[in-house]
């Protein structure tokens, strides 16, 4: 059955255009045949007849369609439609490494049979559910932000080439004619800026959003020397150690976006980094789809009323949230950052010169901590043998955050590691991954927010309680976190081996 997420009802589509609704912004696309346009929602154009107008899911189906990106309003700021991880669970677990650059290592045979199917069939699978083979959308989501680089950032075109996942600036350049009509140098609109100046970027999400709450969730655990966080943004040092960067990420003013501000980065991992960060602030949530599963909800309807834009907090790296997430186990949020800034001061790879105070390590990575004595900083020796036997599980790859695990196999490998349970496995999901399904179930604060006059819900009745709120359970966990009189808890009611 083909259960990939259609457009809108086309009377949606229509009023959400008319209205230049933000909700549906990147939700859809407007393809306008009388000028081989297509725009976002949002579009600030008068707006076109509507015997002109035909609506697309996404933007590769419109270019693959003959339509080219609009000028004015700029698809490449339009904020992803995560909807679609919840489709055709081929075409999903495809979307998401394609997102995540599976297509700029592996050729498409490669990613079929990573998928387990042929490639005729995926082709043929993403031009029925997606309405573009699996390499238009590859290259689609490339020029997209090639263009977006061009436009907001003096970066050189062969920086801009590199940058945005080609190898060859004489491929970019032929690509980039054929998708919009004009040379990558004609439009160009920023001069040069001296070396080493920051790279500033939109990154576009669909309100409502909760920025503020975002990065309270995160302040209370942040870790000094690898990151920091205030009430007004999110900075971060990010490796290798030889080479720094290092990013900051505040809201924009005016507009449904954040401001990321890069510095000291070469352009090659540019689109890589975006990615992470689209991840780690959930840039991508469809509120609405959210709002439907939850509205009507005795228990949740009236949490999402209070707090709409309440998003799921991610992490930068797999690893490191691993970590923390074991770190937490049975004790406090605040211990548990107490336990990670002990380890990154020990064994966290300090960098030449600090970018900003306070920035000046990298969280260790697993070749650091397969040995470490950890004791040595105040870990229970369970807890050391944990961490130390999953910097082991990752180097040998028994265990990794790529995108495109199934929820079950993702939980389901890592609870095989000793010291590992669901909890673990789960909230690493949600962290790690941005898995809007991840549900730790066995967490007292949910059930006890789950129950009724202060009694907690039993595991298995809050297991068959959130039914009702897939595939959104990250969610209900966020809304039921934040309801609650204490803080979200690091640990977890299980016994770890």
């Amino acid at each position: 059955m083909d259960n990939t997420p259609p457009l809108p009802d086309p009377r949606i589509c229509e009023q959400a255009r008319l209205s230049r609704d933000a909700r549906f912004d990147g939700l859809f696309f407007t393809a306008v045949s009388s000028t081989g346009i297509y725009c976002r929602p949002v579009c600030p154009a008068p707006a076109p007849k509507r015997a002109n107008v035909r609506y697309f899911a996404n933007a590769a189906a419109a270019e693959a369609a003959g339509y080219r990106p609009c000028l004015r309003c700029r698809p490449e700021l339009a904020p992803g439609n995560d909807t679609w991880q919840h489709g055709d669970q081929v075409v999903a677990r495809a979307l998401k490494l394609i997102d995540n650059g599976a297509l700029d290592e592996q050729s498409l045979p490669q990613l079929a049979a990573r998928l387990g199917i042929g490639e005729r069939q995926l082709r043929r699978l993403f031009v029925e559910r997606v309405g573009a083979p699996p390499i238009s959308v590859h290259t689609t989501r490339r020029l997209l932000f090639a263009k977006q680089l061009l436009t907001e950032t003096a970066l050189p075109v062969t920086e801009v080439a590199l940058a945005s996942g080609f190898r060859s600036l004489r491929r970019f350049n032929a690509a980039f004619a054929q998708a919009n009509r004009i040379a990558p140098r004609e439009l160009r609109r920023h001069p040069r800026t001296p070396p080493g100046a920051a790279l500033e970027l939109r990154l576009g999400y669909r309100p409502p959003y909760d920025f503020a709450e975002l990065l309270a969730f995160l302040r209370t655990r942040a870790l000094p020397g690898v990151e920091h966080v205030d009430a007004h943004g999110y900075a971060r040092v990010f490796g290798p150690a030889d080479a720094p960067g290092w990013l900051h990420v505040s809201a924009w003013p005016g507009e449904h976006a954040l401001k990321l501000r890069l510095h000291g980065t070469s352009a090659t991992p540019l689109l890589g980094v975006v990615t992470r960060l689209r991840r780690l602030f959930d840039l991508d949530a469809n509120p609405q789809a959210i709002a439907d599963a939850f509205g009507h909800d005795a228990l949740l309807g009236p949490l999402l009323a209070r707090r709409p834009g309440l998003r799921l907090p991610g992490g930068w790296d797999g690893f490191e949230i691993a970590v923390r997430a074991i770190l937490g186990q049975q004790v406090s949020v605040a211990a548990a950052r107490t336990l990670a800034t002990r380890l990154v001061q020990r064994w966290g790879e300090p960098l030449p010169s600090a970018p900003l105070p306070g920035l000046e390590r990298l969280f260790p990575s697993p070749q650091a901590l397969v040995d470490a004595d950890l004791r040595s900083v105040g870990l229970t020796r369970a807890r050391a043998d944990t961490v130390r036997g999953v910097a082991q599980a990752v180097l040998d790859g028994r265990v990794d955050f790529h995108a495109g695990q199934p929820l079950d196999a993702f939980v389901a490998r890592w609870v095989a590691l000793p010291g590992i349970g669901e909890w673990t496995a789960h909230y690493m999901a949600m962290r790690a991954l941005g898995e809007p399904d991840a549900f730790p179930a066995a967490d007292l604060i949910l059930r006890r927010a789950a129950g009724t006059d202060g009694t907690p819900l039993g595991t298995r009745a809050l297991i068959q309680r959130a039914q009702a709120w897939r595939p959104w359970r990250a969610y209900a966990v966020m809304h039921l976190w934040r309801a609650s009189a204490d803080a979200p808890p690091a640990s977890t009611p299980e016994k770890t081996a």
